[in-house]
């Protein structure tokens, strides 16, 4: 048996798959190229560093629930002048999940407010981070179901513990008087420890009306916005303007 097969069955029994399915080449560069020893070693642990990079990045993406298409790099900035492209790629740097701040992107129907947020959301999740996204209103009604088959404790906890947590559409929907209670228990156990992006179609003067309660509604508002960043996007629909697009072709 030759010394590389020896070697690779050795890299598999201990589950070293990104040396394993470098190894053969990185000896031939190691021989042609005359590589030191420790350089041949410095590469074949890059590459098992790199491989479990992107096995953690593939398995984070898998539980964010993110659009994997909704990137940074797929948002169109220039269809939207108004977009603070410099903003929202600083904001992409995650600084705010550390420090504990809440973004909040409002504006109208159709100008990327979700894309955006998912973009950032995957931003999160190359640089390490835990994320979660949800529209709003499926978010509570997951929770909710939690009450029926003794999962609540468990769902809550998982929000309530989570990096990044993206809630998508807030405030569109009415929310039943329990699920109001967990929204504000999220609010209050995230407070200061934990990052969240919201987007809305509603200002956020009208947010306390999600709550029946006035005084709930006002405490929850309070702790919300206390390290948060408004970021407001307006201009027209990109879903519209592509409508149009299609429809003009299709005329033609």
């Amino acid at each position: 048996m030759s010394d590389i097969v020896t070697v690779e069955k050795k890299l598999e029994k201990l589950r070293l798959g990104g040396m394993l399915l470098t190894c053969e080449q990185r000896l031939k560069s190691a021989r042609e190229e005359n590589w030191s020893y420790s350089a041949f070693l410095d590469m074949l642990l890059t590459d098992e560093v790199d491989r479990r990079n992107r096995a953690q990045l593939t398995r984070r993406l898998s539980k964010s629930q993110l659009n994997l298409n909704k990137t940074l790099e797929s948002y169109d900035f220039k269809f939207n002048l108004k977009v603070q492209a410099a903003l929202i790629r600083e904001l992409a740097c995650c600084k705010f999940v550390g420090e504990g701040e809440n973004i909040f992107l409002i504006g109208p129907s159709g100008v990327g407010k979700s894309h955006i947020a998912e973009s950032l959301g995957h931003e999160a999740c190359r640089r390490g981070i835990d994320v979660l996204y949800y529209r709003t209103h499926k978010l509570f009604d997951w929770i909710q179901a939690g009450r029926g088959d003794g999962s609540y404790k468990r769902r809550m906890d998982k929000i309530i513990r989570i990096p990044l947590l993206i809630l998508d559409d807030f405030g569109l929907q009415s929310m039943e008087p329990s699920q109001q209670e967990d929204l504000y228990e999220v609010i209050c156990e995230r407070y200061e420890k934990k990052a969240m992006i919201i987007t809305s179609n509603r200002d956020m003067t009208e947010w306390t009306a999600v709550f029946s309660n006035p005084l709930i509604g006002s405490a929850a508002m309070d702790r919300l916005v206390h390290k948060g960043m408004e970021i407001i996007i307006d201009g027209d629909s990109y879903r519209l303007d592509q409508f149009k697009k299609k429809t003009g072709l299709k005329k033609k």
